[in-house]
Order: structure tokens, then sequence, then C-alpha cells
């Protein structure tokens, strides 16, 4: 069977088994089961991983279009920030005040996570070109149970010269509560205001970070 027939015949199944629910439920429902069944199917062309156990093929999710932010933490969140941080592997921590005056870019990843590796070049590249300037990225790993012993390979391997730490459950909780996708990138200003939220990385992604760490650079340190 060829592979145009075989699609054929699936999608005639698939209209076969959605037409018989229908037959035993309202239409309201029955509308209901195919925008769901849609939703699933469109899920399998994201560009962020959620951020879950990757040993059972760690679902995609859906994310806004490439640029787009999501709604920061209320007014007043840079105060509440300060003394949130992360601890290195060698067991060194910092806080985020203690980067006041550079432009910070916190990035969530984890070295399962497709999207965020397909993101990490880029923010190599920013942390060489910007370093003199006061830019300083962190990555910020929250893969789950052992993804930490894998973070030194996979420096290695994608040539990582910028600082790798593990968050602290509060700074994951306030930064990530109402969307836990990822990669997530913050960028942050020299007064520790954020500039831009990234959810995701696609093919434009890295244009829209340049234009907020360049924006970020321009602000004065208080």
């Amino acid at each position: 069977m060829s592979l145009s027939t075989q699609r054929r015949k699936d999608r005639k199944d698939a209209k076969k088994n959605h037409e018989r629910l229908c037959a035993f439920a309202p239409w309201r429902l029955c509308v209901k089961i195919f925008l769901l069944y849609a939703l699933v199917c469109g899920l399998l062309f994201s560009t962020s991983c959620s951020k879950n156990n990757p040993a059972t093929n760690t679902p995609v999710i859906s994310n806004p279009p490439t640029g787009t932010t999501y709604p920061m933490p209320p007014t007043g969140a840079a105060a509440s920030l300060a003394n949130m941080g992360w601890e290195f592997s060698d067991g060194n921590r910092s806080v985020f005040s203690a980067y006041k005056g550079k432009v910070l870019i916190l990035d969530f990843y984890a070295t399962w996570c497709a999207p965020c590796r397909d993101s990490i070049p880029h923010l190599v590249g920013l942390q060489k070109k910007y370093e003199s300037q006061g830019l300083q990225v962190v990555g910020l790993n929250v893969g789950g149970p052992g993804d930490e012993q894998r973070v030194p390979a996979f420096a290695q391997q994608y040539g990582i010269q910028y600082q790798l730490a593990r968050p602290d459950d509060d700074l994951v909780t306030f930064l990530l509560a109402e969307q836990n996708a990822i990669p997530q990138t913050f960028v942050f200003d020299r007064q520790g205001q954020l500039v831009q939220r990234f959810v995701g990385f696609g093919s434009s992604t890295g244009t829209y970070i340049d234009s907020a760490v360049e924006t970020a650079l321009k602000t004065p340190a208080q």
C-alpha cells in the first residue's frame, strides 16, 4: 500500500471513529471531542518542552508565536527576586542581587530538551559578544532527577562557557509558576528589571533575544 493510500485510509478510519462517537453524544460534546483531537495532534509540532521527567517520552506543549512573552510576576518582582539564587557545581552559591549593574540572562533548560539544545549556541554567542559590556548568561538546570549528572558532558559538547547552576526551588516556583515549559529565557537589565521573557525557541527567537539584550545594555546601572 502506498503512503498516500495509507494516509487516505487513516483519515477515513479517523472520520468513522469520530462519527461513531458523535452518534452517541450531544452536538456540543461532539464539537469538544473534535477540538480535543485537533489539539492533541497540534501538540506534536511545538517548540517547547514540558518540564517533566523525560523517561516517559516528555510531551511537547504549545507555545505562543516566536518572540511573544508571558506575563511576569507583579510589580516589585526585582525586590522579591533579590535574595533568590542558585548553586554551582562546586557548592558555591549566588543570588540575583549579586548581578546588579550587569545585564543578566537566566535560561531554564534541561539536557534532554531539544529546543533547549537549539537555543544554546545562540546563548554561547551572546556571552562571547557582550561579556565585555557586562552581559552574564546563567543556565539553570531543571531537567529533573539525574539530569545534573549529564551537565558536564553536555557543557563540553556544546562549548558552553557561561555559568551553569541548579536554581533554588523558590526561584523556580516564582518565575515558572504559571508556565513551566522550557526553555524559558529571562533578560534583565542593569537595574534588575525584566526586559523580556521568552518561552520556547524557534527560528526567529534569537533575533528577539538579541533585541532585548541590546535594550538592556543601554540601561544605566543605579
